[in-house]
């Protein structure tokens, strides 16, 4: 039976990432967790910065895999991106080494960490970017500019969901929906 030394080491150090944060983590501890010597790790990755965003490109993928999966083609374009979006979020609030990286950003300001979280939000929004630009082929939308669209849409929810609750009641799903249709896709406007 082979052992796959690589996927040992990731998954060690994301077990390391995700109790310590990037700045406590060390490759000695990842190697311990591991149980692989220091240099086997150095075979794989130069440094811990390479480990790391190795790590989060994985979770990353991982992220969009759950978007996907709450997509369900006999729902319209709207319920399904909102869905998508939703669960995006929930996994970002689920996931223990994303909760970890937003808490070192906020405590410490690690710049590796900064990076990883842009990384991580670019990737969102490409994804959405993706889904608002089918969406305008098959003129289920109007056109408009999809990257900013996207970036507006990340934006409003990450508000709806994170900022709105530090001094109101949770919303629930249901009425984030509602609210991004409003903002979205009917508009403020009394007028037709």
């Amino acid at each position: 039976m082979s052992i796959d030394r690589k996927q040992l080491i990731l998954e060690a150090a994301t077990k390391s990432f995700s109790l310590f944060g990037y700045k406590a983590t060390t490759m000695d501890q990842v190697a311990k967790i591991a149980n692989v010597g220091k240099g086997t790790i150095y075979t794989f990755y130069a440094n811990k910065e390479q480990l790391f965003k190795e790590i989060v490109l994985q979770m990353i993928e991982e992220m969009k895999q759950e978007a996907e999966q709450a997509i369900q083609p006999e729902l319209s374009f709207k319920e399904n991106l909102h869905r998508a979006v939703y669960r995006i979020l929930e996994f970002r609030k689920e996931h223990q080494l994303s909760l970890k990286l937003v808490q070192e950003e906020k405590e410490i300001g690690t710049p590796a960490v900064q990076e990883m979280l842009n990384e991580v939000e670019l990737a969102i929004v490409s994804y959405l970017k993706e889904k608002i630009s089918i969406a305008i082929e098959k003129k289920y939308i109007r056109p408009c500019n999809s990257e900013m669209t996207a970036f507006v849409m990340f934006k409003l929810y990450l508000a709806l969901i994170s900022d709105w609750e530090r001094n109101h009641r949770p919303l629930e799903k249901k009425e984030i929906a509602e609210l991004l249709e409003l903002y979205l896709f009917t508009g403020l406007s009394i007028t037709p």
